[in-house]
């Protein structure tokens, strides 16, 4: 599907591939081993380790010897090459500004008091521009309040999760919509594990006027 110029493509749960015409960028790949379809990464970004994000079988299907490698300073130790990048930091890699920010959960546990994404465990989502659209990718994380910030980015495309359980369910992701304002919002991490089988068409209907959704696979 191309949005705004960019041809985004969903590859299952919270991984994309995101091509301008010179440079192609994936996310999180995951469950992409034995594919010989998929053209080559100039950019990975890894927002945290979990295997269904951290995935090295599907990175070695996207790479190439000129491919550059961003993560959570998780991902990159898993991974063992790669830039790693704390909450906060910037860089640029083949002409993309990309930012690190917050993903973490503030209600949701595996166990009492112990969330699946801890705040000091340092995961991320990222900011990144490309051909001068800028991007927000979210990562795994609830409406955090570390979203405000991002309503000062001018945010085209929002990449959102919606499933719950380990995420934003579609209410809060609603709400996280309100605070970020972007242009466009692209729903994730749904359909492709167990107990995540939401329908992101009702998501879109919740979201009304607040912003264009693009489901987009």
């Amino acid at each position: 599907m191309e949005i705004k110029g960019l041809e985004i493509k969903r590859l299952g749960h919270d991984t994309f591939k995101i091509k301008s015409e010179e440079i192609t960028v994936y996310t999180d790949p995951f469950k992409l081993e034995g594919r010989t379809d998929l053209e080559k990464a100039d950019l990975i970004l890894v927002s945290h380790e979990h295997f269904d994000h951290c995935d090295s079988d599907s990175i070695k299907v996207l790479s190439k010897e000129s491919t550059e490698l961003v993560g959570s300073k998780g991902a990159i130790e898993k991974l063992g090459k790669g830039k790693a990048l704390l909450p906060g930091q910037e860089t640029e890699v083949k002409g993309i500004k990309i930012k690190a920010v917050k993903a973490y959960n503030i209600n949701k546990f595996r166990s009492p008091g112990v969330p699946f994404h801890p705040p000091e465990s340092d995961m991320l989502g990222f900011v990144f521009i490309l051909d001068s659209i800028k991007l927000y990718h979210a990562g795994d994380t609830d409406n955090i309040p570390e979203m405000k910030e991002l309503a000062d980015e001018s945010i085209d495309i929002a990449m959102l999760p919606i499933s719950g359980t380990y995420v934003m369910n579609e209410e809060e992701a609603v709400e996280a919509i309100k605070v970020i304002k972007p242009k466009i919002v692209v729903p994730m991490h749904y359909g492709t594990l167990k107990g995540l089988d939401i329908n992101p068409e009702k998501f879109k209907e919740m979201v009304r006027d607040l912003a264009e959704v693009r489901i987009v696979e």
